[in-house]
């Protein structure tokens, strides 16, 4: 009865200790958030610039003191974490015997205990003394599977840095992994700092378990994609040695099809018998259907305005659909009219092996051109072929009917078009690369089958390079090459023949400003071609940059480059990032041939090439 009634007197004092309790919190809040610390600094003499840097990268007191309300408790705490953080530093570097003292107005922070926490701070002082730098002694690891790619640097006599030896141990067990056995691990390690000589002992023992073989692949939570499509994709190779490459190749494989937002393998923790090991595969579907719109715009070709719609499983079994659809010419300046183009694409993954898939294209347009007009229709189909992450190409065959009114005269012609390709993308981004190359090769061999056409070839090459040089210059550089060869310019349509101006070719001349010019006056295009491109992009900030540009283009009417004429362009352009891509603006003008004068300016999404 006794214990009841304190409880209850208890219960009715609650709102008044409440408000006691909120009234203390409040003086020592107030008071904490005056005692801000007015300044820090840290020094490490005899240090390099290099490893200044990296202690006041990692100091917490220092960004703590920088902080907006920070109290006199956050920068306390700081300054006990970073003895840690600064050896987290130093060792990452080979130095094993530093001094470091770090003093809260004059006193140790370590020597303060946190119940005794002053109630302002108006000074932090590090000092850091790296002591000298460690050198190896014994740098053991084993045992080593074969063709083990160890880190140059963990070696006797090399710098002792913390960083080289998770390097090594990493490497050991990667080695073994690569040689199938899934479960390797560092069994052990022993580090030994001789203070004396500076020198540090370290040997890291490995246990590489047992061989694995692949066993089940097993699916796990819900996609739109069905299972057998998700195991024909994959390509999962159930019963061969395990290897970490087959496992990025299959996750690499899912994520091309562009159905999957998050893709993860997860090996077993257990083996089965005969070191048989199961994996689980996980993946999130992305949303099915995507949309996109684009433009650009030029002095003389007017503006240029694209959209796209894409279904990423259409039927259950990650196949793409897409729909293009282009309007160019609107407003253009150089002669030609209004152009129209609808395209479609059906990709299905899978269809033969797991690199192997299998497409329908159909494309309908009409292209109204400064020397021609020509109305198209096209359907076919083929394979689809990733050779590895950086090589892919495809082959097909297409029925193509073209109607064309050119200087030539009016033409009906019907080919049957054996189209095939092959790009090798090395480039570290698509929209914007600062190094790498691209390779881009395609042949279409034709065969005429009906009206004026002719049989023949066009081939077609498109080769950049990129060198970054610094951190804010890139220079790329560009060859075109294109040739029509068996047939003459009458007997392929005029969209297969080249031209030479305008963004895609020569900025600063007109669009297709260069054809080849026939004895009556008349127009056509070339059945050979050359463009050249060179550009440096110079960073400003880490938004915008200038481009400095120079183009050269070749039309010739024989089928190797020659007896044809050449023109040149040159200007400079603006580059703006963001997220989808630099805004691109250029402004160039002509600097050899006849073909155009003044000034010609164009603006896009992307780099140029």
């Amino acid at each position: 009865m006794r214990g009841n009634r304190e409880l209850a007197v208890s219960e009715s004092r609650t709102g008044f200790v409440s408000v006691i309790l909120s009234a203390c919190l409040s003086v020592l809040t107030l008071t904490a958030s005056s005692g801000a610390a007015a300044e820090a600094s840290l020094s490490a003499p005899g240090a390099p610039d290099d490893m200044v840097k990296a202690l006041q990268g990692a100091s917490r007191s220092l960004a703590a003191v920088e902080a907006e309300g920070t109290t006199a408790q956050d920068i306390f705490a700081a300054a006990r974490s970073d003895y840690a953080r600064l050896i987290g530093v130093l060792y990452a570097r080979g130095y094993y015997g530093p001094v470091i003292n770090i003093r809260v107005d004059g006193r140790e922070a370590a020597d303060i205990t946190p119940l005794s926490v002053p109630s302002r701070i108006d000074r932090v002082e590090i000092t850091v003394r790296p002591g000298p730098p460690f050198a190896f002694s014994r740098a053991d690891i084993g045992p080593l599977a074969p063709e083990t790619d160890l880190p140059k640097g963990y070696a006797v006599g090399e710098p002792a840095a913390s960083t080289v030896i998770v390097e090594a141990a990493r490497a050991g067990v990667t080695g073994w992994r690569d040689a199938s056995h899934a479960k390797a691990e560092v069994s052990g390690q022993q580090v030994t700092a001789n203070h004396d000589n500076a020198t540090l002992d370290a040997r890291i023992r490995l246990a590489p378990g047992p061989a694995v073989t692949f066993g089940r692949l097993l699916l796990q939570g819900h996609s739109s994609v069905r299972p057998d499509r998700l195991r024909a994709i994959a390509g999962f190779p159930e019963g061969a040695p395990y290897s970490p490459d087959d496992l990025k190749e299959s996750s690499d494989r899912l994520r091309r099809t562009g159905a999957f937002r998050a893709v993860r393998f997860s090996e077993s923790d257990t083996l089965g018998p005969g070191g048989v090991m199961d994996v689980t595969l996980e993946v999130v579907d992305d949303k099915p259907r995507r949309i996109a719109a684009g433009a650009e715009i030029s002095s003389n070709e007017g503006l240029n305005l694209t959209g796209m719609w894409m279904h990423r499983n259409l039927l259950g079994g990650a196949e793409k659909l897409r729909f293009d659809g282009e309007i160019s010419g609107i407003g253009g300046s150089d002669g030609g009219g209004i152009s129209y183009s609808l395209s479609t694409r059906l990709d299905r993954p899978a269809v033969i092996d797991s690199d192997t898939g299998l497409y329908l294209a159909a494309l309908a347009e009409r292209l109204d051109e400064p020397d021609y007009i020509e109305d198209t229709a096209k359907i076919g189909g083929g394979l689809t072929r990733v050779f590895s992450d950086r090589l892919s190409g495809e082959a097909g065959i297409l029925l193509s009917y073209s109607r064309v009114d050119d200087d030539l005269g009016k033409r009906d012609m019907t080919h049957l078009m054996f189209p095939a390709k092959l790009t090798w993308d090395r480039r570290n981004d698509e929209l914007d690369p600062s190094k790498g190359f691209y390779l881009g090769e395609s042949l279409i061999p034709m065969a005429a089958l009906a009206g004026d056409a002719e049989s023949g070839a066009r081939l077609f090459s498109d080769s950049r390079i990129y060198q970054g040089i610094g951190e804010r210059l890139v220079l790329a550089g560009r060859l075109q090459f294109g040739s029509v060869m068996g047939a003459s310019a009458e007997g392929v349509p005029p969209s297969m023949l080249f031209f030479s101006g305008g963004g895609g070719t020569v900025r600063g001349q007109p669009y297709q400003s260069l054809a080849v010019e026939l004895p009556n006056g008349d127009r056509i295009g070339g059945r050979s071609f050359l463009g050249l491109s060179a550009e440096a992009r110079v960073g400003v900030t880490e938004s915008i940059g200038i481009v400095l540009f120079a183009d050269a283009g070749f039309v010739g009417p024989d089928s190797w480059p020659e007896n044809g004429a050449w023109q040149s362009g040159a200007g400079i352009g603006l580059r703006y990032k963001t997220g989808i891509g630099p805004i691109r603006v250029d402004i160039a003008g002509p600097v050899s041939g006849d073909t155009g004068d003044g000034m010609q300016f164009y603006i896009g999404i992307g780099q140029a090439f």
